[in-house]
Protein backbone atom coordinates (compact mmCIF):
# COMPACT_ATOMS: atom_id res chain seq x y z
CA UNK A 1 0.00 0.00 0.00
CA UNK A 2 1.15 3.31 -1.06
CA UNK A 3 2.54 5.50 2.15
CA UNK A 4 -0.10 8.22 2.86
CA UNK A 5 1.11 11.97 2.40
CA UNK A 6 1.44 14.21 4.98
CA UNK A 7 -1.03 16.62 4.22
CA UNK A 8 -3.20 13.95 3.51
CA UNK A 9 -2.86 12.15 6.60
CA UNK A 10 -3.70 15.67 8.61
CA UNK A 11 -6.79 15.98 6.41
CA UNK A 12 -7.95 12.64 7.17
CA UNK A 13 -7.56 13.34 10.86
CA UNK A 14 -9.46 16.53 10.99
CA UNK A 15 -12.00 15.08 9.46
CA UNK A 16 -12.51 12.46 12.03
CA UNK A 17 -11.87 14.98 14.88
CA UNK A 18 -13.20 18.32 13.15
CA UNK A 19 -11.92 20.86 15.74
CA UNK A 20 -14.47 23.27 14.51
CA UNK A 21 -18.35 24.19 14.98
CA UNK A 22 -21.15 23.82 12.96
CA UNK A 23 -21.85 26.61 10.40
CA UNK A 24 -18.10 27.78 10.09
CA UNK A 25 -16.54 28.60 6.82
CA UNK A 26 -15.06 26.99 4.29
CA UNK A 27 -11.45 28.09 3.62
CA UNK A 28 -12.89 28.48 0.37
CA UNK A 29 -14.43 30.85 1.21
CA UNK A 30 -12.05 33.70 0.67
CA UNK A 31 -10.72 32.12 -2.41
CA UNK A 32 -13.03 34.34 -5.28
CA UNK A 33 -13.24 38.42 -5.37
CA UNK A 34 -15.21 39.57 -8.11
CA UNK A 35 -14.52 42.24 -9.73
CA UNK A 36 -14.92 45.78 -8.14
CA UNK A 37 -16.85 46.89 -11.41
CA UNK A 38 -20.05 45.17 -9.84
CA UNK A 39 -19.63 47.81 -6.67
CA UNK A 40 -21.32 50.69 -8.71
CA UNK A 41 -24.18 48.79 -10.26
CA UNK A 42 -25.11 47.38 -6.89
CA UNK A 43 -25.00 50.39 -5.06
CA UNK A 44 -27.22 51.73 -7.19
CA UNK A 45 -29.60 49.02 -6.97
CA UNK A 46 -29.60 49.01 -2.77
CA UNK A 47 -30.00 53.03 -2.93
CA UNK A 48 -33.35 52.30 -4.79
CA UNK A 49 -34.12 49.41 -2.23
CA UNK A 50 -33.38 51.61 0.27
CA UNK A 51 -35.51 54.39 -1.36
CA UNK A 52 -38.54 51.50 -1.78
CA UNK A 53 -38.04 50.18 1.81
CA UNK A 54 -38.84 53.97 3.16
CA UNK A 55 -41.51 54.22 1.03
CA UNK A 56 -43.26 51.26 2.63
CA UNK A 57 -42.54 51.73 6.42
CA UNK A 58 -44.56 55.15 5.72
CA UNK A 59 -47.69 53.20 3.13
CA UNK A 60 -47.18 49.20 3.87
CA UNK A 61 -47.75 49.26 -0.07
CA UNK A 62 -45.13 47.43 -2.20
CA UNK A 63 -45.50 50.49 -4.80
CA UNK A 64 -44.93 49.38 -8.66
CA UNK A 65 -41.67 50.69 -9.37
CA UNK A 66 -42.16 53.06 -12.26
CA UNK A 67 -37.76 53.50 -12.04
CA UNK A 68 -37.47 49.99 -12.89
CA UNK A 69 -41.06 49.45 -15.54
CA UNK A 70 -41.18 52.91 -17.62
CA UNK A 71 -44.87 55.44 -16.86
CA UNK A 72 -48.00 53.63 -16.07
CA UNK A 73 -49.52 51.84 -18.99
CA UNK A 74 -53.01 50.94 -17.49
CA UNK A 75 -54.75 51.93 -14.26
CA UNK A 76 -52.69 51.41 -10.72
CA UNK A 77 -54.74 49.11 -8.22
CA UNK A 78 -54.02 47.88 -4.53
CA UNK A 79 -55.12 44.48 -3.40
CA UNK A 80 -54.69 43.79 0.41
CA UNK A 81 -52.33 40.65 1.41
CA UNK A 82 -52.38 39.08 4.37
CA UNK A 83 -49.61 37.77 7.03
CA UNK A 84 -46.89 39.98 5.46
CA UNK A 85 -44.54 40.80 6.29
CA UNK A 86 -45.30 38.91 8.75
CA UNK A 87 -47.91 36.39 10.42
CA UNK A 88 -50.76 38.37 11.29
CA UNK A 89 -49.96 41.65 9.97
CA UNK A 90 -51.28 43.44 6.63
CA UNK A 91 -49.78 44.99 3.80
CA UNK A 92 -50.80 45.97 -0.31
CA UNK A 93 -49.49 45.02 -3.67
CA UNK A 94 -49.88 47.59 -6.19
CA UNK A 95 -50.13 46.81 -9.84
CA UNK A 96 -50.36 48.43 -13.14
CA UNK A 97 -53.45 46.56 -14.91
CA UNK A 98 -51.85 46.76 -18.24
CA UNK A 99 -48.55 44.69 -16.93
CA UNK A 100 -50.66 42.57 -15.41
CA UNK A 101 -51.74 38.92 -16.37
CA UNK A 102 -54.26 36.49 -14.54
CA UNK A 103 -53.10 33.05 -14.88
CA UNK A 104 -55.83 30.23 -14.61
CA UNK A 105 -53.75 27.20 -14.27
CA UNK A 106 -55.19 23.80 -15.43
CA UNK A 107 -58.54 23.99 -14.35
CA UNK A 108 -59.07 20.85 -16.55
CA UNK A 109 -61.43 17.73 -16.16
CA UNK A 110 -58.41 15.60 -15.64
CA UNK A 111 -57.60 17.27 -12.46
CA UNK A 112 -61.58 18.30 -11.60
CA UNK A 113 -63.72 16.10 -13.29
CA UNK A 114 -65.57 13.04 -13.15
CA UNK A 115 -62.87 9.69 -14.40
CA UNK A 116 -60.33 12.36 -14.91
CA UNK A 117 -56.88 12.25 -13.97
CA UNK A 118 -57.12 12.80 -9.94
CA UNK A 119 -60.28 11.08 -9.80
CA UNK A 120 -58.77 7.68 -11.01
CA UNK A 121 -56.01 8.24 -8.56
CA UNK A 122 -58.83 8.13 -5.69
CA UNK A 123 -58.58 11.99 -4.85
CA UNK A 124 -62.09 13.58 -3.71
CA UNK A 125 -62.53 15.68 -6.33
CA UNK A 126 -64.07 18.85 -4.03
CA UNK A 127 -60.90 19.76 -3.12
CA UNK A 128 -59.94 20.57 -6.58
CA UNK A 129 -63.37 21.64 -8.33
CA UNK A 130 -64.20 24.43 -4.89
CA UNK A 131 -62.09 27.04 -6.28
CA UNK A 132 -63.76 26.94 -9.31
CA UNK A 133 -66.58 29.55 -8.21
CA UNK A 134 -64.44 32.19 -7.01
CA UNK A 135 -61.81 31.83 -10.26
CA UNK A 136 -65.34 32.09 -12.23
CA UNK A 137 -66.03 35.26 -9.97
CA UNK A 138 -62.48 37.53 -10.87
CA UNK A 139 -63.05 36.41 -14.42
CA UNK A 140 -65.96 38.14 -14.76
CA UNK A 141 -64.66 41.28 -12.95
CA UNK A 142 -61.34 41.44 -15.18
CA UNK A 143 -62.60 40.42 -18.20
CA UNK A 144 -63.07 43.44 -20.73
CA UNK A 145 -60.11 45.18 -19.06
CA UNK A 146 -56.64 45.69 -20.31
CA UNK A 147 -55.67 43.01 -17.53
CA UNK A 148 -54.47 40.18 -19.68
CA UNK A 149 -55.84 36.00 -18.89
CA UNK A 150 -53.61 33.39 -19.87
CA UNK A 151 -55.23 29.81 -19.40
CA UNK A 152 -53.09 26.53 -18.94
CA UNK A 153 -53.14 23.05 -19.94
CA UNK A 154 -50.96 20.51 -18.77
CA UNK A 155 -50.63 17.70 -21.23
CA UNK A 156 -48.53 15.37 -23.42
CA UNK A 157 -48.27 14.51 -27.44
CA UNK A 158 -50.26 11.67 -28.10
CA UNK A 159 -47.10 9.70 -28.84
CA UNK A 160 -45.94 10.61 -25.38
CA UNK A 161 -42.10 11.52 -26.45
CA UNK A 162 -42.84 14.15 -24.11
CA UNK A 163 -43.59 12.61 -21.24
CA UNK A 164 -40.95 10.50 -18.95
CA UNK A 165 -40.65 7.24 -18.22
CA UNK A 166 -40.98 7.39 -14.50
CA UNK A 167 -43.89 10.00 -14.89
CA UNK A 168 -45.27 7.45 -16.86
CA UNK A 169 -44.56 4.50 -14.33
CA UNK A 170 -45.75 6.25 -11.16
CA UNK A 171 -48.94 7.64 -12.78
CA UNK A 172 -49.91 4.08 -13.57
CA UNK A 173 -49.18 2.49 -9.81
CA UNK A 174 -51.41 4.94 -8.42
CA UNK A 175 -53.86 4.42 -11.08
CA UNK A 176 -53.77 0.51 -10.33
CA UNK A 177 -53.19 -0.32 -13.41
CA UNK A 178 -54.93 3.27 -15.28
CA UNK A 179 -52.22 6.02 -15.96
CA UNK A 180 -51.12 8.70 -18.33
CA UNK A 181 -51.62 7.75 -22.12
CA UNK A 182 -54.33 5.75 -21.42
CA UNK A 183 -57.99 5.63 -20.93
CA UNK A 184 -59.73 4.55 -17.46
CA UNK A 185 -63.16 2.36 -17.62
CA UNK A 186 -66.17 4.75 -18.71
CA UNK A 187 -63.67 7.85 -19.08
CA UNK A 188 -63.66 10.55 -21.27
CA UNK A 189 -60.16 10.01 -23.39
CA UNK A 190 -56.87 9.35 -22.47
CA UNK A 191 -55.46 10.76 -19.26
CA UNK A 192 -53.31 13.83 -19.46
CA UNK A 193 -52.85 13.16 -23.25
CA UNK A 194 -53.56 16.58 -25.49
CA UNK A 195 -56.56 16.18 -27.81
CA UNK A 196 -58.45 14.71 -25.22
CA UNK A 197 -61.74 15.62 -23.92
CA UNK A 198 -60.46 14.46 -20.19
CA UNK A 199 -57.72 17.15 -20.83
CA UNK A 200 -59.79 20.37 -21.49
CA UNK A 201 -60.96 22.77 -19.60
CA UNK A 202 -64.37 22.59 -17.72
CA UNK A 203 -66.89 24.90 -18.90
CA UNK A 204 -66.70 27.54 -15.70
CA UNK A 205 -64.05 29.19 -16.51
CA UNK A 206 -63.49 28.15 -20.05
CA UNK A 207 -61.27 30.30 -22.54
CA UNK A 208 -63.03 32.80 -24.37
CA UNK A 209 -62.22 35.01 -27.57
CA UNK A 210 -59.33 37.23 -26.91
CA UNK A 211 -57.60 35.48 -24.16
CA UNK A 212 -54.77 32.93 -23.95
CA UNK A 213 -54.31 29.16 -24.18
CA UNK A 214 -51.09 27.89 -23.76
CA UNK A 215 -50.09 24.04 -23.09
CA UNK A 216 -47.41 22.47 -21.01
CA UNK A 217 -45.87 19.07 -20.84
CA UNK A 218 -45.20 19.26 -16.94
CA UNK A 219 -46.18 20.67 -13.56
CA UNK A 220 -44.29 23.89 -14.12
CA UNK A 221 -44.01 26.07 -17.24
CA UNK A 222 -40.12 27.56 -17.49
CA UNK A 223 -38.52 24.93 -19.96
CA UNK A 224 -41.84 22.74 -21.07
CA UNK A 225 -44.14 25.46 -22.26
CA UNK A 226 -44.23 28.99 -23.51
CA UNK A 227 -45.58 30.95 -21.40
CA UNK A 228 -43.08 33.17 -19.79
CA UNK A 229 -42.24 33.68 -23.35
CA UNK A 230 -45.46 34.88 -23.53
CA UNK A 231 -45.47 36.94 -20.35
CA UNK A 232 -41.92 38.89 -21.63
CA UNK A 233 -44.04 39.77 -25.14
CA UNK A 234 -46.93 40.74 -23.34
CA UNK A 235 -44.70 43.28 -21.23
CA UNK A 236 -46.20 41.35 -17.96
CA UNK A 237 -44.64 41.94 -14.76
CA UNK A 238 -47.38 41.22 -12.08
CA UNK A 239 -49.07 38.12 -11.93
CA UNK A 240 -52.55 36.82 -9.97
CA UNK A 241 -52.40 33.20 -9.84
CA UNK A 242 -55.22 30.85 -9.48
CA UNK A 243 -55.99 27.03 -10.29
CA UNK A 244 -55.24 23.62 -9.45
CA UNK A 245 -53.16 21.98 -7.44
CA UNK A 246 -51.70 24.22 -5.14
CA UNK A 247 -49.42 22.28 -4.03
CA UNK A 248 -47.51 21.18 -7.60
CA UNK A 249 -48.69 23.14 -10.66
CA UNK A 250 -49.71 26.38 -9.32
CA UNK A 251 -46.56 26.72 -6.66
CA UNK A 252 -44.26 25.06 -9.46
CA UNK A 253 -45.28 27.72 -11.70
CA UNK A 254 -45.27 30.59 -8.98
CA UNK A 255 -41.82 29.81 -7.69
CA UNK A 256 -40.36 29.75 -11.17
CA UNK A 257 -42.08 33.21 -12.12
CA UNK A 258 -40.59 34.57 -8.56
CA UNK A 259 -37.43 33.37 -9.04
CA UNK A 260 -37.76 35.66 -12.60
CA UNK A 261 -38.31 38.61 -10.94
CA UNK A 262 -42.61 38.81 -11.48
CA UNK A 263 -44.50 39.88 -8.59
CA UNK A 264 -46.80 36.85 -7.99
CA UNK A 265 -50.53 36.89 -6.35
CA UNK A 266 -51.80 33.97 -4.93
CA UNK A 267 -55.80 34.22 -4.46
CA UNK A 268 -55.94 31.39 -2.05
CA UNK A 269 -59.74 30.27 -2.36
CA UNK A 270 -58.89 30.11 -6.57
CA UNK A 271 -56.63 27.07 -5.72
CA UNK A 272 -57.03 23.50 -4.20
CA UNK A 273 -55.12 20.84 -3.64
CA UNK A 274 -55.62 17.02 -3.52
CA UNK A 275 -54.73 17.13 -0.34
CA UNK A 276 -55.89 19.46 2.12
CA UNK A 277 -52.97 19.22 4.55
CA UNK A 278 -50.95 19.90 1.53
CA UNK A 279 -52.71 22.84 0.23
CA UNK A 280 -52.74 24.60 4.02
CA UNK A 281 -48.89 23.97 4.04
CA UNK A 282 -48.56 24.82 0.42
CA UNK A 283 -50.16 28.59 1.59
CA UNK A 284 -47.78 29.06 4.68
CA UNK A 285 -45.43 28.14 2.38
CA UNK A 286 -45.84 31.18 0.55
CA UNK A 287 -46.49 34.06 2.73
CA UNK A 288 -42.80 32.43 5.12
CA UNK A 289 -39.42 35.18 4.99
CA UNK A 290 -42.10 38.06 4.44
CA UNK A 291 -43.45 36.24 1.15
CA UNK A 292 -40.45 34.06 -0.03
CA UNK A 293 -42.44 33.24 -3.13
CA UNK A 294 -44.72 35.95 -3.43
CA UNK A 295 -48.05 37.19 -1.62
CA UNK A 296 -51.35 35.56 -0.83
CA UNK A 297 -55.17 37.55 -0.71
CA UNK A 298 -58.44 35.86 -1.65
CA UNK A 299 -61.34 36.77 -4.53
CA UNK A 300 -62.83 39.31 -2.21
CA UNK A 301 -59.71 41.33 -2.03
CA UNK A 302 -58.61 41.31 -5.33
CA UNK A 303 -62.21 42.19 -6.48
CA UNK A 304 -62.34 45.06 -4.09
CA UNK A 305 -59.06 46.35 -5.34
CA UNK A 306 -60.42 46.44 -8.65
CA UNK A 307 -63.53 47.86 -7.76
CA UNK A 308 -61.87 50.82 -5.90
CA UNK A 309 -59.66 51.69 -9.33
CA UNK A 310 -62.72 51.85 -11.35
CA UNK A 311 -61.57 48.62 -13.09
CA UNK A 312 -64.03 45.90 -12.31
CA UNK A 313 -65.88 45.28 -15.61
CA UNK A 314 -68.93 43.18 -13.68
CA UNK A 315 -68.75 40.18 -15.92
CA UNK A 316 -69.12 42.18 -19.62
CA UNK A 317 -65.98 40.18 -21.18
CA UNK A 318 -64.78 41.15 -24.74
CA UNK A 319 -66.28 41.87 -28.01
CA UNK A 320 -63.24 41.37 -30.47
CA UNK A 321 -59.95 38.91 -30.69
CA UNK A 322 -59.17 35.62 -31.14
CA UNK A 323 -58.32 33.25 -28.96
CA UNK A 324 -55.00 31.72 -29.29
CA UNK A 325 -53.52 28.45 -29.06
CA UNK A 326 -49.90 28.08 -28.28
CA UNK A 327 -49.08 24.62 -28.68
Amino acid sequence: MAKISGNRAQREQEEQQPDWQPGTPSKMADERQYETLMDARRDAMLARVQEGYEQFQKTRTFSMPLWLYGETRGTLFKVECEDNPDFGETSFLEFDSARTAFLSIDYQIDFCGEKGYVDVMGYPLKNTATPLQATRRCLDAIRGTDIKVIHSREGHLPDLSDCPYNKLLRSKIIGKGVGIGEQPEGGMGRLLVRGSRSWGIVKEVEPIEGEILTDKAGKGALGVSNLFLQLNNLGITHLVITGITTDVCVDTIMTQANDLGFWCLLLKDCTGATDEGNYEAAIKMTKMQGGVFGWVSDSNHFIKGLEDAGLSMGGKGVSSGQLRRVV
